[in-house]
């Protein structure tokens, strides 16, 4: 079981991007699913998550507004569309699942490795 996430780079403040992250070895259309973030010097923490189906989503309030979280089960994949983005959203991206949950849990089932993001001013 292993969840690869992409879609990290740089890019200038006010620019966009969109992370994936495709799981494999079981289908994870009964897990929530998530994004967190860890910047240099910093804690890992919350970004976004998103129930089994996608009628549920929840976000930091840091990021709320900014990025949509949403998943296609047929792709057994969770996507991040991180729009006006600034230099406080560099860090490394994280996904990862909590399987039969309505939210990503504090100790999630399954880790992504990271993919980094570096917002230039």
């Amino acid at each position: 079981v292993q969840l690869q996430a992409s879609g990290g780079g740089l890019v200038q403040a006010g620019g966009s991007l969109r992370l994936s992250c495709a799981a494999s070895g079981r289908t994870f259309s009964t897990d929530a699913m998530g994004w967190f973030r860890q910047a240099p010097g910093k804690e890992r923490e919350f970004v976004a998550d998103i129930n089994w189906s996608g009628s549920r989503t929840y976000y930091a309030d840091s990021v709320k507004g900014r990025f949509t979280i949403s998943r296609d089960n047929a792709k057994n994949t969770v996507y991040l569309q991180m729009s006006s983005l600034k230099p406080e959203d560099t860090a490394d991206y994280y996904c990862a699942s909590s399987y039969g949950k309505v939210r990503v849990t504090t100790n999630p089932d399954y880790w992504g490795q990271g993919t980094q993001v570096t917002v230039s001013s």
